[in-house]
């Protein structure tokens, strides 16, 4: 486990006095109100990524997870159920160690078999958006592996029955839905059995955890919090009406989605990725029970993440949220090098904003995506065989990218998953037409009537400033296409179709819309006017400032001058067409940025101090 991580979670300690928040939810004995979404999403196999660096990254992890180890992935669970436990120990985080190892960096078996579920979700989607028969036979062989050992005795002593029990459950749900077990919700259901009674009353705070006897801080730790979401998932695909009750049960509507709806920020002191990840609980409420409440407090949360997210899209800095107006998030660029909790927090942003799209129509959340696939997630680095992994994205004054000390931490569960979740996340459709959301080499395909469609995107967006889109389709058909236009788009912006100017200046912060009788061979164009902004860290430090083109965060390697002035760091340029590296000239030599997917081993700086 991070320093920085326990001692943030040992930060709530001072509120152990705070009362067991009763189970009292308003949606207790209401049945469904499902709410179909304006927007749907495409299936993962309807999505093909095409030669990029989201198809290289999407391969690299696809590759990984499909060879690791069967029989160490399920030693953990074999152990504790007294089976035969044959496979090498991973170590880490993964498997079983003394208490008194939590702060180790070798085998300190801080949470053990918890990114299983993760990895197995991670494959199940894979399986979908490739058809590769070899995954799907994994999945299969997991499942049945694991079934026989999910045993009462895995929980004893485990500090986190709540959150690997939400892992193993998205797991065993996406091996359902996407890999076709038909074994999987049995595994569910005895996954359930088993953890039943060591679950908390409800979806309780940490500071309720803490109120609570328990054996050592760590074991205080857990997200009870955030397991209504893949409950209403497992209720909505069939695993039956005990998943919708426990979502019931573990909505965390006193402490945190009242508040939020109210309009109240209670985020600050809180831990940063769970929280956002448990907005996705609040909109699975939302469709599946029709819970207008549950809405309001997923957009006001995420309104109010974004408020303190730094200029690559990125929050938490040192996994926490910070009081509005103290100047903190400014203060953490000197004081910690953990700034943004890399494939964990992107794959909880990936999750709300593409919900929050679905039912908004709202383009300002595909543009808040697209800045963490660019300055986060995207620049990654791949998990070494070892199971070191990249964690935390750097911006400190004298940041670098580095893997992690600990082995099979959180981050390797999530990577898994917001990998094969890009695709999904570049297009959606409604009964109207479809809606190209991100700017990514892709193909997606949809049925219209008998005619099979396409959309087949090439580009090498954002570093370079436009795409193409290629219609294929059997015969003539009139459709709409929708575009977003990024809010920071300027007014040179222009939309063409096979050559002719459609549309000058569309409006920013909108999906453009371009309907007609579309033939195979059409071909959208789209030349994006990226401005070259500054953004400061915090209004607290108005002249700490980051050069921000288009979507794309820069970040200055090598030497970094005492002050550049506004004008010279707005004036960044790339040193050739579609070039990663950029330059800023000053009075005091040259500058040299690069985005973040573009930097290695260097040193690098993302906030420089200006000049007004």
């Amino acid at each position: 486990m991070s320093q920085s991580r326990r001692t943030f979670l040992k930060a709530g300690a001072f509120a152990a006095a705070a009362s067991l928040v009763r189970s009292r939810n308003v949606l207790a004995g209401v049945k469904s109100a499902t709410v179909p979404a304006p927007l749907s999403q495409f299936g993962y196999g309807d999505v093909a990524l095409l030669e990029g660096p989201l198809r290289q990254q999407f391969d690299t992890n696809h590759a990984f997870y499909l060879a690791l180890d069967e029989d160490s992935l399920l030693k953990p669970f074999r152990q504790r159920a007294g089976l035969p436990a044959p496979g090498e120990e991973m170590g880490g985080w993964y498997s079983w160690a003394p208490l008194s190892d939590i702060d180790k960096p070798g085998d300190n078996g801080f949470a053990p078999a918890h990114s299983f579920g993760q990895y197995l979700s991670g494959l199940s989607r894979d399986y979908a958006a490739t058809g590769d028969k070899a995954t799907q036979e994994k999945v299969q062989r997991l499942v049945r592996g694991f079934a026989p050992a999910i045993a009462s005795h895995f929980w004893d002593d485990n500090r986190f029955p709540a959150y690997t029990y939400d892992k193993i459950a998205i797991g065993m749900i996406d091996a359902h839905e996407f890999a076709g077990d038909r074994q999987a919700f049995k595994a569910l259901d005895a996954t359930l059995d088993s953890v039943a009674a060591h679950l908390p009353p409800g979806g309780i705070s940490r500071d309720a955890q803490y109120a609570r006897p328990h054996k050592e801080d760590s074991f205080c730790w857990d997200e009870p919090y955030t397991l209504a979401e893949n409950a209403l998932l497992a209720w909505k695909r069939g695993a039956g009406d005990r998943y919708r009750d426990l979502a019931v049960r573990f909505l965390p509507d006193e402490w945190y989605f009242n508040p939020l709806a109210a309009g109240e920020n209670v985020l600050p002191g809180k831990h940063a990725y769970s929280h956002v990840n448990c907005l996705s609980s609040a909109m699975q409420a939302y469709f599946a029970l029709g819970s207008e409440k549950h809405l309001r407090a997923a957009r006001n949360g995420f309104d109010f993440v974004r408020a303190q997210s730094f200029a690559t899209g990125g929050w938490g800095p040192d996994e926490s949220f910070r009081k509005p107006g103290s100047g903190e998030v400014g203060e953490s660029l000197t004081k910690t090098h953990s700034s943004f909790e890399t494939p964990c927090g992107s794959y909880a942003h990936f999750k709300i904003t593409r919900s929050l799209l679905r039912a908004t129509k709202d383009s300002r959340y595909g543009d808040s995506m697209e800045r963490v696939l660019y300055n986060c997630i995207l620049g990654a680095k791949p998990i070494k065989k070892d199971g070191h992994g990249f964690y935390y994205s750097d911006y400190n004054n004298d940041g670098s990218k580095i893997y992690h000390s600990y082995k099979w931490h959180c981050c390797t569960g999530t990577f898994s998953q917001v990998t094969a979740d890009y695709g999904i996340s570049s297009y959606f459709h409604d009964d109207h037409g479809v809606y190209v959301n991100l700017y990514v080499p892709s193909r997606v395909t949809w049925k219209r009537g008998s005619d099979e469609l396409a959309l087949t995107q090439r580009t090498e967006y954002p570093h370079q400033p436009n795409t193409m889109i290629e219609v294929t389709t059997g015969a003539a058909s009139k459709f709409a296409i929708y575009l977003r236009i990024p809010a920071w788009a300027g007014p040179k912006t222009t939309v063409a179709v096979n050559g002719k100017r459609v549309m000058a200046g569309p409006e920013p912060g909108k999906f453009a819309r371009v309907e007609r009788m579309w033939k195979s061979g059409d071909r959208i164009e789209i030349e994006f006017d990226m401005p070259t902004i500054l953004e400061a860290v915090d209004a607290q430090h108005p002249n700490l400032m980051a050069a921000v083109h288009g979507p794309l965060a820069l970040f200055t390697v090598g030497d970094v001058p005492a002050k550049v002035s506004r004008k010279e760091l707005a004036g960044a340029t790339q040193i050739a067409s579609g070039s990663t590296d950029w330059r800023v000239t000053t009075a005091a030599g040259e500058i040299r940025m690069r985005p973040f997917t573009a930097i290695d081993g260097e040193r690098y700086r993302l906030y420089l101090n200006t000049e007004a």
